[in-house]
């Protein structure tokens, strides 16, 4: 069972520092540098440790937002994603500059409060999620605006997903109710659901004509995407001729979208370290920042919320 006197918080920091940037408005620092997303990555922080108290919680980094091994399975993957023109390096991101410029201050204030962050080189944040959230031994809340880790809903483990595609302050608690309730399917089963639906915003084509409905009642009737694949080779399976040959024709693509899809769950990382911090673990070095990038204000709403978590932890 786990010890329900820790609880894990799993951010997908790139899914926040992005939201923070187009959702918080331009603000710069006294040296011309914009911070509005560093500003609000630290109001959300603070948000969520007020609302959910976690024990541990760690900032997930993509050391390695489009990984070969995913490109040269479905070399479609994120494709999309990359600037082909005046590229520096052999894959480049679309961000734009006054958030690229952030980042590195972003991790420079994490690491100055003490806030764990662990990424793993060749491998997504949602790996990195992954791998942390399996095996746990605590309940683990994963905050993210990406519906790829629903797979990772575990009633039983306690691992949930709160999903900020609305806003971290209209975020959706995601459970294996909300997502049978959503898509029609166990969680155990979104991610053979999402390989058939595929996924546009990241160069998945999925099964050509088999949408969510038709994903969900072929996983309902036949448990996983092994089990369909079967029965689209079986005639004596009862599967519909139509559904029968889209799942045929899509057979080099289910071949290799599975392990694309699926997020990695045994990397090598670093589990110790990541108990949230009462205090700033540099409280001169926060203060150097807040000076520098005009920070004061979220720098002190971060450190007040961790007082206030200390304080409710303590004895009476």
């Amino acid at each position: 069972m786990p010890d329900v006197t820790r609880r894990l918080m799993l951010l997908d920091s790139a899914s926040m520092y992005f939201r923070a940037f187009f959702g918080v408005p331009s603000i710069n620092a006294s040296d011309g540098t914009p911070v509005n997303a560093v500003r609000g990555m630290l109001d959300f922080v603070a948000r969520l440790v007020e609302q959910y108290s976690p024990t541990d919680l760690v900032c997930c980094w993509d050391n390695d937002w489009r990984p070969d091994w995913r490109v040269e399975l479905i070399p479609s993957y994120k494709a999309h994603r990359v600037v082909a023109e005046n590229a520096v390096g052999p894959d480049v991101e679309v961000v734009p500059d006054p958030l690229a410029l952030q980042v590195p201050i972003i991790a420079d204030v994490l690491e100055a409060f003490g806030i764990a962050v662990r990424g793993a080189d060749g491998y997504e944040a949602d790996d990195v999620i992954g791998t942390l959230a399996t095996g746990a031994g605590m309940p683990v809340e994963v905050v993210t605006g990406d519906r790829d880790l629903f797979q990772l809903v575990d009633d039983a483990a306690e691992v949930r997903v709160l999903y900020i595609a609305r806003g971290v302050g209209n975020h959706e608690r995601v459970d294996e109710a909300w997502v049978q309730a959503k898509y029609g399917v166990k969680a155990s089963q979104y991610a053979d659901f999402a390989t058939m639906r595929g996924d546009t915003s990241d160069g998945l084509p999925g099964v050509a004509g088999v949408g969510e409905k038709t994903a969900a009642g072929l996983l309902g009737r036949f448990g996983d995407l092994a089990g369909i694949v079967a029965a689209a080779g079986d005639r004596a399976s009862g599967m519909a001729p139509g559904p029968r040959a889209k799942i045929t024709a899509a057979a080099d693509y289910l071949a290799v979208a599975p392990k694309v899809v699926a997020v990695a769950r045994d990397i090598p990382l670093d589990r110790d370290g990541t108990a949230l911090p009462h205090t700033p673990a540099d409280p001169d070095r926060v203060a150097e920042l807040a000076e520098k990038f005009n920070l004061a204000g979220p720098s002190a709403r971060l450190t007040d919320a961790l007082t206030r978590l200390a304080q409710s932890a303590s004895p009476e």
